[in-house]
C-alpha cells in the first residue's frame, strides 16, 4: 500500500453563490460511526440551514468501499456525488466534509448546485493541512550482538523504525516497517544473514 496524504485538523471554508452560502467543513474520518457524530454536532451547530450535504472517504483513498455521500434534498445527484468526486480525486485518505447551505433566494439549478458544492470542497481542500501517512508492518527480528548494527542500518536504509528491543541472551526487536519497503528489508536480511535471520509476524494472541 503506497504512502497517502491525510487531513490532519479540523477546518472550515465559505463560499457564496448567488446569495447562497455554502460552509464547507471538512475533518479526519476513520470510521462511519465518527462521520455520524460531527453531522449529528453540525446540524445542531446549523438548525436553520437548509441542507447538511456530504461525502466522506473513511479510509485509504484506493478503497473503494470505505465512503458515503448524501444529498440531503438538493435534487438527486447536485450535491453529494459532486462532494465526492472531489474528495476521491484529491487523494487524500480518512476525510469527511459537510457542507452546510444557507438558500439566498436564487435557485441555482442542477448545473449550478453541481458546480457549487463541488467548488465548495475543492476551495477548501486547496487550503487545508494535510501530512503524509506511510502505511507500515510491524514485525519481530531476532539477532546476535554482532548483528545489530548490520540490523540497525538497514532499519535506516528502509526508513523503518524500532518500536521496542530488549537484550537478552539475543537480541529482540519489534519493527514497524513501511509497507513498500518490507520486500526489500527481507531480501537484504537475507543477504547480510546469509540466510540466518528472517522476520516474524508480532504474536498477539499469546497471553501477556
Amino acid at each position: 500500500m503506497a504512502s497517502y496524504p491525510y487531513i490532519t485538523n479540523d477546518f472550515m471554508h465559505e463560499t457564496i453563490v448567488n446569495r447562497s452560502r455554502f460552509l464547507c467543513y471538512l475533518f479526519p474520518c476513520s470510521d462511519d460511526s465518527t462521520f455520524k457524530s460531527r453531522l449529528k454536532q453540525l446540524q445542531l451547530e446549523h438548525p436553520s440551514a437548509n441542507h447538511h450535504c456530504y461525502a466522506f472517504v473513511a479510509g485509504v483513498p484506493s478503497n473503494g468501499q470505505m465512503y458515503g455521500f448524501s444529498d440531503d434534498g438538493e435534487p438527486s445527484g447536485t450535491a453529494g456525488k459532486p462532494m465526492l468526486a472531489m474528495l476521491q480525486g484529491s487523494d487524500i485518505g480518512h476525510i469527511g466534509a459537510i457542507v452546510v447551505r444557507y438558500f439566498g433566494g436564487v435557485k441555482l439549478g442542477t448545473g449550478g448546485l453541481q458546480r457549487a458544492y463541488g467548488g465548495a470542497v475543492r476551495e477548501a481542500l486547496a487550503l487545508v493541512e494535510t501530512a503524509i501517512k506511510v502505511p507500515m508492518s510491524t514485525r519481530v527480528l531476532t539477532c546476535n550482538y554482532q548483528q545489530v548494527k548490520d540490523i540497525q542500518h538497514l532499519v535506516k536504509q528502509t526508513e523503518s523504525e524500532i518500536s521496542q528491543e530488549d537484550y537478552q541472551e539475543n537480541v529482540k526487536f519489534v519493527l514497524a516497517i513501511p509497507d513498500d519497503q518490507l520486500k526489500l528489508f527481507e531480501q537484504q536480511l537475507l543477504t547480510l544473514s546469509g540466510g540466518s535471520l528472517t522476520l516474524d509476524k508480532l504474536d498477539t494472541d499469546k497471553p501477556s
